[in-house]
Formats: C-alpha cells, structure tokens, sequence
C-alpha cells in the first residue's frame, strides 16, 4: 500500500471514528469552549501534515529552513543564556543585585534602568520627580556606569540590552567603562535594544519621532559592525505582545521590523549578510505552551526563507534566527502572585521547547514591584531546574514530529507571512506606525482580551477563576524615598567637578554631526567619555532630530 492509499484509508478510518465513537461521546459529554489566538481541532492526524516535506519544511538541526533549531546539538552542547532583568536604586545597589545574580550561575547581565534614564532626562530635570530608581536604576552619567559595572568585567560577560531610544549613549557608557578596565570594546558581547519603533505600540518609552530614531539606531548597527562584532541587534516585539498584540502581530511585526532595518543598513551600503547574522529577536511567550512552541519555530522558518529566497542572502548565519524572549508580565497576576511561579515555569518550558537562544523569566512578584533578591534568584532557579532537571534539554525539538504540532507551526507561519504583507501593504512598518494602523489593529486586539478576560471566557486563575478571599503576604522590593535626592545631588556635583569647556565643546560638535549626516557614536562616546550627562546629550539630539509627543504621526 501507498502513501496516498493509507492516507486514503486513514481518512476513511477516521470518518468512521467521528460518526461512532465520538459522536456517542458527545451526546454524553459535550465539548467546552476552547478559546485561544488560534483555531485549533479536537485531534491531529497524519492527514493535517499530509503537505509537509521533511525535508523541504523541517530538516535537520543547525541546517536549512531551520525549524528545529539553529544548532546541530542545541542544548546537549551548550544551554540557553540566562540573564534576569535586574536594576533598582543607586547605581550600588544594582552593582551588588548583579554581583548576586552571577554568583548563583547567571550568564550575563540586562540592566533595567529608571525611566527617566529610559527617556533621556537626568535625575534632577522637574520631569524625573517621583521616578529616579523607582523601576530601574538611575544612569545619567558615566559615572554611575563605573559604580554599576565596579568588579564586573565587561569583556567577560554579556550584556542585554534594556533601554530603547537612548540606547547610543547608554552603549558608550559601557564602551568607556570597558575601556577603563582595559578591556577592548572588541570583545565585548551581548545585544542592543536597537527597535525604537516598538516604543509607538508597547511601553510609549519613546524621545525622538521615528525617522530621528531610526537614524540613531542604525548608526549605533553600522558603528557595532565595525567595532564590536559580538553584538547582536535585537528586534524587540516583546513589549508589542504585552501591550495586548497577538501571536500573530507580534511575528509579523517583529519580521517587518527587521525587514525595515536591513533595508536602512543596506542604503548606507552594509549588505545583507553584513547585518542578517546580528540580529535577534526579542519575543514574549505566554502560557500556551502549544501555541509559544510552535511560534518560535514557525519564526526561525520563516526568517530563513525570506532571508534566503526574497533578500537573497548567501552566508548561513544570515538564515539562523537568534531568539530570546523573556516570560509574559502580562500573563502575571497582582492577585495570587505565587501562581506566577507556576505560570513562569509553562512559560519557560515553551520557550526551552521552541529552541531558543536566551530567556529572561519574570519573578512572580513584578505585578507589585520590581524584583527582590529572593524572588529574583527564585526566576533564576526556575530555568536552572527546567535545564538540569526535567529531561526536556536533552533531545534537540523533541515535539518536532507531533501532528499538532507540525500543524500549528504551518499554521502559524502562513498567517504571520498574510499578516506581513498587510504591513508590507501600507508602505512598510514605519509607515504603519505613522498612519496610526498598527496602534489601531493592537488596540483593537488588546479590547478583545480584556473583554474575554472580563467575561470569563478567557480563565485566569485567581482572578475570574478559582478566587480565593485568603490574601498573601510576602516581602516585596521597597523603593528608597531618598535615591532622587541622592543621584540629583550626585549629577549637580558631576557638573561642577568635570572640565565643562571639554563637556560643551563635545556637545557642540555632536549638535553639527547630527545636523548633517555622519554617524553619531563617536561623538556621542566623545561626550560621554567628557562625562557629559544622559540627558545633556539626549537635550542636543531632541534639537535637531525633533521629539515625539503623542498622538498620529
């Protein structure tokens, strides 16, 4: 008997199988609803993959189209990186958090910084009042950079980026304080967050509208490919899914970002296997483990095919898609918080099942503050025993086969591509951003969650399900009253002890850089290194690239 006669036979079978024995069960026992992003069967069969090629749509790790995974071996030879999220306070503060996080087998550092550092304003401008080390750790200067990175050798670790539109100047900081420990910038390694554009649709962490910040961003890309060639770019659609995108819009705006950054790359004359084999993505994944699973393969497939068939790119690397998520904050609960231990370790086995490179998992207290040492390490020991203990480390895609599976990944991949080329439609993401569509289609995706949730429809344990009237206490991650008047004076004193006729002269000269068209690192690392302030350099920049202040572009 042939293929096409089993499979014949099968259908037949399972035929048979739906007007008998599951229709019987049915007339007992109805289905409940099974809500999701996707539609989904009650079974998968042999015939929902019948259309695969093994080798045309799966193949073998570390080759071609990627799907299961972008290494031979994946984590028999070496595990995920491990990095957790980590700065509050003072720059002391975040340097002994660090110190900690390392100590107990983290792989690398991501700083989190306040958001007046995240919107390039110093920890004594009016607007940073009741903010300074509240959910991150103030940086104005390169000084705090040395204290933060005191007794860390940055050739030595990797760094993930955490800070979006000023990301230029917050990377010279880390380049001179390299430099001061002797370390050659060369060898340093980690990535940038260089997607300025999910600020429009995720956090609304944004300086400069999005030409201006593209502009930084790709030439922070073209100085890193020269200089330090370790970095990776990442492509940040995290912050797209948390603030209420779905699975599918989060890939398909993650694909058109990076489509729109090598494009620049290519106008300033980098070709595409220059810039292809930096870039990473930076997803969420949420708690259908199914659903995650089959995203990230789907996205590594799909980047290796428009990567090689539409941009014609030669250099293997160019095709292996680098992905590192961090677990769902909006999927954590303020009630019930302990839950979230539970939600994070579905998350973190989704992300380990879909083959990823690097994962930062949440502590279960984020609904309430930033982390606290205990529940920091916690996050951390989630992923140490799910790679040490559960078994799911050992054999490379081990639900590569599953009929649901295999399906959802087609799936998925199909929609993202019709989706991308919606985008792709209205003149290309940056254009979406602007006309005021992809907030508008987020939006709308966001109310129809909410609205489910609100409902029922969509169960959250502890909150519209199950709820419990017994409340929890636990320690949770104070901030100190007295940080802002701490960095404000220590920023006034910066001022008055550096040498202010190199400050404005650096400053000068970034101001007429940006007005015309040469790359900006030197000259912000320049200023940096002058011990001109974050918000100093951000104050020139808004002059002449313009600030965003709301609304449709």
């Amino acid at each position: 008997m042939n293929r096409a006669e089993k499979l014949s036979q099968l259908e037949a079978t399972q035929k048979e199988w739906e007007e008998t024995t599951l229709r019987q069960a049915l007339q007992k026992t109805p289905e409940r609803e099974i809500l999701g992003e996707l539609r989904k069967q009650r079974l998968y069969t042999p015939l929902d993959v019948a259309h695969l090629d093994y080798l045309r749509d799966l193949g073998f790790p570390g080759e071609y189209p990627y799907t299961r995974g972008i290494h031979p071996t994946m984590y028999r030879s070496r595990l995920w990186d491990m990095a957790q999220y980590s700065g509050f306070g003072t720059p002391e503060d975040t340097n002994r958090r660090f110190k900690v996080l390392l100590e107990q087998g983290q792989t690398g550092v991501s700083l989190a910084c306040d958001l007046p550092t995240q919107l390039g304003y110093d920890p004594d401008d009016s607007l940073a009042e009741g903010e300074v080390g509240v959910v991150g750790v103030s940086c104005p200067s390169l000084k705090e950079a040395e204290t933060i990175f005191d007794g860390i050798p940055l050739d030595r670790i990797s760094i993930r980026g955490s800070i979006c539109h000023p990301h230029i100047v917050l990377w010279a900081m880390y380049m001179a304080v390299a430099r001061r420990q002797g370390a050659s910038i060369d060898k340093m390694s980690g990535n940038v967050h260089s997607d300025v554009l999910q600020e429009y649709l995720g956090r609304g962490a944004y300086i400069f509208p999005p030409r201006g910040a593209m502009r930084l961003a790709l030439d922070f890309m073209e100085y890193g490919l020269k200089h330090i060639p370790k970095l990776s770019y990442l492509i940040n659609a995290y912050t797209v899914r948390e603030s209420g995108a779905t699975l599918v819009q989060e890939v398909a705006y993650a694909m058109a970002t990076a489509l729109a950054f090598i494009e620049g790359a290519m106008e300033r004359g980098l070709s595409v296997d220059d810039v292809a084999p930096r870039l990473a993505f930076n997803c969420a994944v949420h708690t259908n483990l199914f659903e995650e699973v089959a995203k990230f393969r789907a996205l590594r497939r799909l980047w290796a095919r428009t990567l090689k068939e539409r941009l014609g790119a030669e250099n293997p690397a160019s095709l292996r898609l680098s992905i590192g998520p961090g677990t769902g904050g909006s999927t954590f609960t303020a009630q019930e918080p302990e839950n979230n231990i539970i939600r994070a370790t579905v998350e973190t086995l989704a992300a380990v099942l879909g083959g990823v490179t690097y994962l930062h998992v949440a502590a279960f207290d984020e609904a309430h503050a930033i982390p606290t040492e205990r529940s920091a390490t916690l996050a951390l020991r989630t992923q140490q025993i799910v790679a040490h203990e559960s078994g799911v480390a050992d054999v490379v895609d081990p639900l590569g086969g599953a009929y649901y599976v295999e399906a959802l990944t087609d799936q998925i991949e199909k929609a993202v591509s019709h989706y991308l080329r919606q985008i792709e439609s209205r003149g290309g993401i940056v254009r979406a951003i602007e006309s005021g569509w992809m907030q508008a289609e987020i939006a709308a995706s966001a109310y129809r969650k909410q609205r489910e949730s609100e409902e029922g429809k969509r169960v959250i344990i502890g909150v519209n399900r199950f709820v419990s009237a017994k409340k929890t206490t636990f320690e949770i991650q104070q901030p100190n009253p007295r940080v802002a008047e701490e960095m404000g004076e220590r920023v006034r004193r910066l001022r008055e002890q550096r040498d202010n006729r190199r400050v404005q002269r650096s400053l000068e000269e970034l101001q007429k850089a940006a007005q015309d068209k040469e790359n900006l690192v030197p000259f912000v690392l320049e200023a940096v290194e002058n011990y001109a302030t974050l918000g100093e350099i951000c104050s020139v920049l808004r002059k002449v690239l313009g600030e965003y202040r709301g609304g449709i572009f």
